[in-house]
Order: C-alpha cells, then sequence, then structure tokens
C-alpha cells in the first residue's frame, strides 16, 4: 500500500511506552481488593512513620485536595518536600511533572501519566520536579497525598513555590488526540 504525499508528510507511529522518566520519580502499583460489596486498597503500611513501599520516605502529613472538572492546578514545587500522590480508581487525573533541577541527571525532562482510571498507584514526586495536575474526568476529582515536611503558610517556613500554569506550554495540559 503506498500513502498520499501529505499523509507520508503526517504519518508518525504512536508510542504506547512508559512516558520520559525523571530521576526519583516513582510509580508504585497498588493492589485493590475487590469482593461482592466493593473493594479497598491499602495506601500504605508504616512502621514509625515509615512505608516499605517507597524507602527512605517518612511519612509527616496527609492531605486531601478537590479538583474541580477541567481544572488546572500547576506549577508548584518544593525545595525539601517530597510529595506522594495518590488519585481513586474511579477519578481521572493528568499529571504533569518537570524537572526544574539544575545539574539533575534527567535536568530539564518531562513526563504526563493518568492517575486513576481505574488503577491503584502511588507517585513519589521529589524536591525540585515542578508538578500539576489537570481534572480530566466531569466530575470533582480527588487527590489524597502524603509529605514528608508539615505545611506552614509562614513565610519562613513555607517550602512551596510556584511557576505559572503554563511554564511548559499551554498544550502540555491537552489530551493526547490521534
Amino acid at each position: 500500500m503506498e500513502l498520499t504525499p501529505p499523509a507520508k508528510r503526517a504519518f508518525q507511529l504512536q508510542s504506547y511506552g512508559a512516558s520520559a522518566s525523571i530521576d526519583g520519580v516513582h510509580v508504585v502499583e497498588l493492589r485493590r481488593h475487590h469482593d461482592d460489596g466493593g473493594s479497598m486498597t491499602e495506601l500504605a503500611r508504616l512502621t514509625d512513620g515509615r512505608t516499605g513501599a517507597l524507602p527512605g520516605f517518612e511519612v509527616r502529613q496527609v492531605n486531601y485536595s478537590e479538583v474541580a472538572p477541567g481544572a488546572i492546578k500547576a506549577f508548584h514545587l518544593h525545595a525539601r518536600q517530597t510529595d506522594v500522590w495518590y488519585v481513586p480508581p474511579a477519578d481521572r487525573m493528568l499529571v504533569v511533572l518537570l524537572d526544574v533541577r539544575q545539574g539533575s541527571p534527567t535536568e530539564g525532562a518531562r513526563a504526563r501519566l493518568v492517575l486513576g482510571d481505574g488503577t491503584s498507584r502511588l507517585l513519589r514526586i521529589p524536591p525540585g520536579v515542578a508538578h500539576g495536575v489537570r481534572n480530566l474526568g466531569a466530575a470533582t476529582g480527588r487527590i489524597v497525598y502524603f509529605t514528608d515536611v508539615h505545611f506552614s503558610p509562614e513565610p519562613s517556613m513555607c517550602d512551596e513555590g510556584r511557576l505559572s500554569w503554563d511554564f511548559a506550554g499551554a498544550e502540555i495540559w491537552e489530551p493526547v488526540r490521534g
């Protein structure tokens, strides 16, 4: 079969592989236990604030966030804090990660992944990796997240900074069409 010249110029293979990796970012697949009445997912089994699924991570705070349908909450990053995110399987959230750490082995790398969408996973985001989320669902989306630093709004103690939502280009938030 021969393609027309315009089709040849536009043709590209679709990638089904994993997105680019960023040093220190980890995705942990979780097991969902099902019975006739529903399901249960163990998010963390803690011993003195530490979890075996995320070596070196000590939970200091657990938070819950809601994101309106279609809303984008981005980009924020931390100098000291590691985040571990969980999106319930019934929700569908596009997460965008940017490695803005100067000298990092993956400096400048971008990664996009969908959390929720029928799966149960934890996403570990290290300090210096800018992150944000877009709710792709039609209902309010939810994020449960663990941190290893206590939140403080006091300027001398606050560990959260911001980059504009379109720092990596507005198109990064658009669902891939094709």
